[in-house]
């Protein structure tokens, strides 16, 4: 998936067990980029997105996350989208490669005119998937999320009881650590070397942020989140959401909306619907952070 992964399992499994499992977990990622990697040419997403207007069937797995990422989009009025792939590489942030100038308004206008959510529509009893022309799909905003969940099931079938699993830094904890006691991690604070400190077991946690992947221009900083209801580079002072949830897919998608929601909006969005999230909001001199009831109870923090 063109990332990396990590699983700490609590207890001794033995080498041949341990090579079952690293097996086991390959296979699964590979099946995943296979459907959902837009940087692999030959996947059944890129595919999709280069094909001409019409109905086409998809693997259940794809069709699975497309929809749950489908339903982020509609329940936050688009500031989730899985559709944006054409900005994503017209702002230099896919598979097409870097640039180191902003793109015209034009260019912006007319990619942003090409995609929406709203374009598309899905076929349940055909796992079908609509085509209307031009549309990029881009799942790298849940795929991620969905990917720590099948490392996950692929312990669970195990019967791995105890285990943290990292794919691309996104985490999803089972049970206890090897002391028993919750897993603790550290969620990054731009700008600061330091972590803010939680705890978890039986949930997942996924964070979006602006600072990691990034242009500067004209003494401006492009992150690589964009908003798609305008088809640039965030520009608020929300500088990462982390969100928990069952689900590390479902915390991945949400942590992007909530993001894109900004500031003000994203957290009166996760207060009125019972979402676990932790707001960094960048400042002049220093971070302020923020977080729900829910987000408190579930980290312990």
């Amino acid at each position: 998936m063109g990332t990396t992964w990590t699983v700490k399992i609590a207890a001794p499994v033995g080498a041949a067990r341990a090579d079952a499992l690293d097996a086991a977990i390959q296979q699964a990622l590979e099946r995943i980029t296979r459907q959902m990697s837009t940087w692999e040419a030959d996947s059944v997403i890129t595919v999709l997105s280069q094909s001409e207007p019409g109905w086409y069937q998809v693997p259940e797995e794809l069709f699975h996350v497309l929809g749950h990422a489908l339903d982020v989009a509609r329940q936050t009025g688009g500031a989730y989208d899985p559709t944006v792939g054409g900005l994503v590489d017209l702002w230099g942030f896919g598979p097409r490669g870097a640039i180191a100038v902003p793109p015209a308004d034009s260019a912006i206008a007319a990619a942003l005119a090409q995609a929406g959510w709203h374009r598309t529509a899905l076929n349940a009893e055909h796992r079908g998937v609509w085509q209307p022309g031009r549309l990029q799909f881009d799942l790298s905003s849940i795929a991620k999320g969905y990917g720590a969940d099948q490392i996950a099931a692929v312990l669970d079938q195990h019967a791995i009881e105890h285990y943290l699993v990292e794919l691309g830094g996104e985490l999803k904890a089972r049970g206890l650590n090897p002391r028993q006691s919750r897993w603790a991690l550290g969620i990054d604070i731009p700008g600061d070397p330091a972590t803010f400190p939680i705890s978890l077991s039986d949930c997942a946690i996924a964070t979006s942020g602006d600072y990691r992947r990034h242009f500067e221009h004209g003494g401006r900083r492009y992150g690589h989140t964009l908003d798609p209801r305008t088809g640039r580079p965030l520009l608020h002072s929300l500088a990462s959401v982390s969100v928990l949830h069952h689900d590390c897919m479902l915390a991945d998608a949400l942590a992007t909306a909530l993001l894109c929601l900004g500031p003000g909006q994203g957290p009166a969005y996760a207060r009125a619907n019972g979402i676990a999230a932790l707001f960094m909001h960048r400042h002049p001199h220093d971070i302020a952070i923020e977080s729900t009831a829910e987000f408190r109870a579930l980290a312990r923090c």
